[in-house]
């Protein structure tokens, strides 16, 4: 009677581990999957690859510009804020270019450097963009990327999805996949073990 207990409660715990371990693994797969849509693409089609030296040639703050406050609708409300242009000399080319913060600045206004959130206060923006701006003035080299195949001539400050950041995302996935898989495995050998013994 015991012994029959032991087995019932031996199987129902293998099933609950084996659906854990199943389980992972399907996350594991629907977290691949949502990198994939999401962030991989933007990835790719970043041209800016190539880490170079940038060198702050002028820095300047011209009048206010709009901006979209969010993509993609076409009732956008716009907000001003001061256009920081800042132009460097790339290091690589020698070629006087304008400097973007990241991709997504260059799609949201290309006549700026820096494009802020939407805030309510427009004395914040502006101290922010004149603390950017005296931060330019104050260091003028720092490391930059630009597009080694010519296609844009201008360059970024920072990726929106480095290399680095892309593999930081398919850790934890990769982490989940491998941990379901290792449950699966180690109770599969204890069925086996389980039914040697009792064949013996």
């Amino acid at each position: 009677m015991l012994g029959k207990k032991l087995v019932t409660a031996q199987k129902r715990g293998e099933t609950r581990a084996l659906c854990l371990g199943l389980g992972m693994v399907a996350c594991s797969m629907m977290m691949y999957f949502f990198i994939g849509i999401t962030i991989v693409p933007f990835y790719t089609k970043s041209v800016w690859t190539t880490e170079t030296v940038c060198k702050v040639l002028k820095a300047n703050i011209r009048d206010k510009v709009s901006c979209p406050s969010s993509k993609g609708s076409e009732d956008e409300e716009t907000f001003p804020y001061p256009c920081l242009q800042v132009w460097v000399n790339l290091t690589a080319s020698g070629q006087e270019v304008m400097l973007y913060q990241t991709e997504d600045t260059l799609e949201r206004n290309p006549k700026c450097s820096y494009v802020p959130d939407k805030l309510e206060n427009s004395k914040e923006v502006k101290a922010r963009i004149e603390t950017i701006a005296s931060n330019f003035k104050k260091y003028k080299t720092f490391p930059c990327y630009y597009d080694p195949g010519g296609t844009q001539t201008n360059v970024i400050l920072s990726r929106l999805y480095p290399s680095r950041g892309l593999l930081f995302a398919f850790l934890w996935p990769t982490l989940m996949f491998t941990g379901g898989c290792l449950i699966i495995v180690l109770v599969k050998i204890s069925q086996y073990v389980s039914v040697l013994s009792a064949w013996q």
